[in-house]
């Protein structure tokens, strides 16, 4: 279902402009591991220097590293079912992976109502 639903996420992906250098028609192929938050810690303290799981982690040769322990706390939290929760991580990585950022608090807003739509429209 998660593998349907990403082909799906990528598709509406690829109907939006893209935003920087990097491009997701251009990779071969995308990879979303569902790994535990102990992978996640390693991952975000060897690519980012930072201690702690992170939600999602996307590399630029089409690896999206989703943390599940993490997902289930946040779906607990703001109250979705895991699907949906893992659904929104994978279209975060894909629209990171289409050259969109969320480092600063207009990008961020820019991207969560983007990852909102495509995840609705994906389904």
């Amino acid at each position: 279902m998660l593998q349907e639903f990403a082909a799906n996420a990528v598709r509406h992906c690829l109907q939006l402009r893209k935003r920087k250098p990097t491009d997701l028609s251009k990779l071969r192929n995308i990879f979303v591991w569902l790994i535990s938050d102990r992978r996640m810690s390693r991952l975000h303290r060897q690519f980012l220097g930072q201690s702690g799981p992170t939600d999602v982690l996307t590399f630029q040769h089409g690896e999206i590293f989703i943390s599940v322990e993490t997902a289930k706390r946040h779906a607990r939290i703001f109250d979705n079912p895991l699907v949906r929760e893992l659904q929104l991580y994978i279209v975060h990585g894909l629209l990171h992976l289409h050259g969109f950022g969320d480092r600063t608090p207009a990008e961020a807003r820019r991207m969560k109502n983007v990852q909102e739509k495509i995840v609705n429209d994906a389904l």
